[in-house]
């Protein structure tokens, strides 16, 4: 399959998951290596084969769901962004905790969207109880972590993972917070698991039950979405949002209509007013 033929091919077929063209530009090859091992496990001789039996169907079938699960792009690691997560302890989690301690409250609940194999609600996890941001909390961290890809959240259930998940975590971070497998991978150690809850969930179609002090919705809605599911999962982040709340998105990402019911408050920090 040539690069050009799938290129042709994912511009026809993403507008009909709801997915945009232009975030699949870069990371395209990952796509098209899954698609390939698909014609092939169906006996089909070419991309055009496979585009004539998906336009026989109508979304959602069975083979569009198929397709649209070659379609999650998963990039993932401890840390990933370390200047958002430092901004997340300097500037939002002492809000949260302040907040919380004046409202005395117990628990502050976070949603991990589109979590992958864990590595994101875990690196709060860390922030929280291991970096030491805050240090002086009198609440609990409670995090609900989802993802449509079963799969990935068995990984992320079983908390073992290779060094290159990790490069970004400092040496002596990393053996505060795991350890080492005789496989020669990285086991995240138990107490860092316990505020966190898996769910097999798309943000397409749902959210966990609210209200949650803080989303991270990062690199996956305002990347691979289209315009109108962006604003559906924005309506419905905004709903489970606690006034006063925090949404987290990726650096390079914007949000449709501005951000509507948010106010920006950082270069990736928006919180609900």
């Amino acid at each position: 399959m040539r690069d050009s033929e799938c290129i042709a091919f994912l511009q026809w077929a993403l507008p009909k998951l709801g997915l945009r063209w232009e975030g699949f530009r870069k990371p395209r090859r990952q796509v098209c290596r899954r698609i390939k091992r698909r014609i092939e496990e169906l006996g089909l001789e070419s991309l055009d084969g496979y585009r004539r039996r998906l336009a026989a169907e109508e979304t959602p079938s069975p083979e569009w769901l198929q397709l649209d699960s070659f379609c999650r792009v998963t990039i993932s690691r401890f840390f990933r962004d370390r200047a958002m997560w430092e901004a997340l302890g300097r500037e939002v989690l002492p809000v949260l905790t302040g907040a919380a301690r004046d409202e005395s409250r117990t628990v502050i609940r976070a949603w991990s969207a589109g979590c992958a194999s864990g590595e994101e609600p875990y690196s709060l996890c860390l922030l929280w109880k291991v970096v030491g941001a805050p240090s002086r909390a009198d609440a609990a961290l409670e995090v609900v972590a989802t993802d449509s890809d079963e799969r990935l959240l068995v990984r992320a259930r079983r908390a073992v993972y290779p060094s290159g998940c990790l490069r970004e975590l400092p040496e002596r971070r990393r053996s505060e917070a795991f350890r080492e497998t005789a496989a020669g991978e990285y086991e995240l150690r138990e107490e860092l698991r316990r505020g966190v809850t898996f769910r097999c969930e798309d943000v397409r179609e749902a959210a966990p039950p609210g209200p949650f002090d803080l989303v991270l919705c990062r690199n996956l809605a305002w990347t691979y979405f289209d315009a109108s599911v962006q604003r559906r999962v924005l309506e419905r982040i905004v709903s489970v949002l606690c006034p006063g709340g925090f949404l987290l998105i990726g650096g390079h990402e914007v949000l449709p209509e501005g951000g509507k019911g948010l106010e920006r408050v950082g270069r990736s920090i928006f919180r609900r007013v």
